[in-house]
């Protein structure tokens, strides 16, 4: 049986998390928060007749963690390609899963989607994919950086996507070259890009963003600008690629929202701790990237009626940067923040713990607002209530009302996080 130090001790991180039976695999995922999946795995159980056999039938859940979301999804195929679990061939319902395939004994090789690995001996597999979805917006972000073939025959004339530049050179026009010197570069240079997609596909994409770096170094140099842009612009691809966004927040929070009873009992819960809280129509969570001394960023998402309301979103770039404390630029995005018509909210959620309430509540106090606020710190993951004693929580492990929470908290995290890596790239183009 699953324990509660065992979900305790699982990181908030991103990775792989393996339930398993003794030393049998039985299930294999991945997730930005490790911890926090595992956790909506058991609460999903009571609910859901497939997530219960994964619960019941497990004894202990084990973990990997990577260095990004893209590492997670390389890894996660790997390991179900090598060791086939129980649950995730299941759970496909008849259908095989998808691969990527590499046409690597072709003059000129194509990158194909393949739910039959086993049947051409010529090719590589990478994979298997659990969702089209998340394979095909793969190859759609790496063609981008990458550009590759995707025809299976050639033909005489050049594809319509080398018009767009996602199939560069392309092999349709190396072929109907005379020049013998001129047609082995290019052919050379195609090759040369399907290795380093290759090398992506095998988890070395940090490697291959290293060397756009040094290059676009080498570039500005050299004064080739021209070049430089175009380098520039793969950097922020990869950089976008290895933190690649999931739909796992997303179709979490929408799972609560769809039901009634859960928006209710979140209300209850939080009615504990706050007892004129009549409504939670409205609520926003507050998180600030700091990833680097530059362009320091805030945000707060939305949830409307239990759901998320992406229109509502705002993000914000401090624009005092003078200060060095969190704390500080919280305060900045809270007094910008009301100082705009928008609706109040019924609960504002922020990330962290006693301090960043404390900033809250002072903020409130300020502008003579009365909103609840609550704080959710980590190492463990715990709610800090944003009254009187500010008493601190430990709820158990399957409580929905605190895992919505912490879904809410991640939301506002990459959000966060996302504008901040936006402005990078802006600041590239200046």
């Amino acid at each position: 049986m699953i324990t509660k130090q065992q979900i305790d001790n699982l990181p908030s991180e991103t990775g792989v998390y393996l339930f398993k039976k003794r030393n049998e695999i039985l299930y294999i995922g991945k997730s930005v928060n490790i911890k926090a999946r595992v956790r909506s795995h058991i609460e999903n159980a009571k609910l859901d007749r497939k997530e219960s056999l994964i619960i019941e039938n497990s004894d202990f859940v084990d973990s990997i963690t990577t260095e990004n979301e893209f590492s997670a999804l390389i890894l996660e195929s790997n390991l179900i390609k090598k060791n086939h679990p129980k649950y995730n061939v299941i759970w496909k319902d008849g259908k095989n899963y998808l691969y990527i395939q590499v046409t690597k004994k072709d003059d000129y090789p194509k990158i194909l989607l393949s739910r039959k690995p086993d049947l051409d001996k010529n090719s590589l597999f990478f994979g298997p994919f659990s969702s089209s979805r998340v394979v095909e917006t793969l190859l759609k972000d790496i063609r981008r950086i990458i550009p590759f073939c995707i025809e299976k025959h050639l033909s005489k004339s050049p594809c319509f996507y080398k018009k767009i530049n996602l199939c560069q050179p392309c092999p349709n026009d190396i072929n109907q070259v005379k020049d013998e010197a001129e047609k082995k570069n290019l052919k050379k240079i195609y090759r040369k890009n399907i290795r380093k997609i290759i090398k992506i596909l095998n988890g070395g994409v940090v490697e291959i963003l290293n060397e756009n770096y040094r290059l676009l170094k080498n570039q500005i140099k050299l004064k080739n600008y021209e070049e430089a842009i175009l380098t520039r612009d793969k950097i922020f691809r990869l950089e976008r690629l290895i933190n690649h966004p999931t739909s796992e927040i997303k179709s979490n929070l929408d799972l609560f929202s769809k039901n009634e009873t859960n928006q209710l009992d979140f209300l209850t819960e939080l009615k504990k701790y706050f007892p004129s809280l009549n409504k939670i129509d409205r609520i926003e969570a507050y998180d600030i990237s700091n990833l680097s001394q530059k362009n320091q960023t805030g945000s707060m998402v939305v949830l409307t009626k239990g759901r998320i309301d992406k229109k509502e979103y705002r993000k914000f770039k401090i624009k005092n940067t003078r200060v060095k404390s969190d704390f500080k630029r919280l305060e900045e995005i809270l007094l910008r923040r009301f100082n705009n018509d928008w609706h109040d909210p019924d609960l504002i959620i922020v990330d962290g713990g006693k301090p960043q309430v404390k900033v809250v509540l002072k903020i409130l106090n300020i502008i003579h607002k009365e909103i609840p606020v609550l704080g959710i710190a980590k190492n463990p993951d715990r709610l800090v209530i944003g009254a009187d004693v500010f008493l601190t929580i430990r709820f158990p492990q399957t409580n929905p009302s605190f895992n919505l929470i912490r879904l809410i908290r991640d939301e506002s995290h990459r959000f966060a996080k996302k504008y901040h890596l936006y402005l990078r790239k802006r600041d590239f183009l200046i």
